[in-house]
């Protein structure tokens, strides 16, 4: 499997820890403006923020129970979150999230494509699934050689194949 402790640009990934856990709720609610759009007190977006958060670790907890939490760091210092599943018949990448400061600097590229070769290794396809107003992400993915395979009302399936020669 592939070595994430030392990619490019200073970025590394690690297993995330326990004491890992408030990094990880701040950059949740970092990652998540829309619920920002609540009509209500800063307590009353908290609150769903929050249960969000727990919704979508228990999901992830329940739907992939073997899956790989890591965090992302550039030099030494956290700056996001992977999560991915090795299944049975591809890997797939469930979380990817950056903190604000380090979007738009190429450090998801570095760590999607970390992700690839351990899919390459393991001769595996890896699938994503991107929600259609992150044109962004898409973009990034598509760069990247995903393709379109499904295309349900809210979000796109996108699947990326190894090929003999990635570089």
């Amino acid at each position: 499997m592939s070595n994430f402790s030392s990619l490019a640009d200073g970025i590394g990934m690690r297993p995330a820890k326990p004491s890992d856990e408030p990094f990880l709720q701040g950059l949740y609610q970092s990652s998540r403006a829309d619920l920002q759009w609540i009509d209500g007190e800063a307590e009353l977006i908290d609150t769903v923020v929050a249960n969000q958060y727990q919704v979508q670790q228990a999901g992830m907890g329940n739907q992939y129970p073997n899956a790989m939490h890591l965090i992302v760091e550039k030099t030494g210092s956290a700056i996001g979150a992977v999560s991915v599943d090795f299944g049975h018949n591809e890997v797939r990448l469930i979380y990817l999230a950056l903190i604000p400061a380090a979007r738009g600097r190429g450090y998801s590229k570095v760590v999607l494509q970390a992700v690839q070769r351990a899919a390459q290794q393991v001769a595996s396809s890896l699938a994503v699934v991107v929600w259609r107003n992150n044109l962004q992400a898409r973009r990034l993915y598509l760069e990247l050689g995903f393709r379109v395979e499904e295309t349900p009302p809210v979000a796109d399936r996108l699947v990326w194949y190894p090929s003999v020669a990635f570089s």
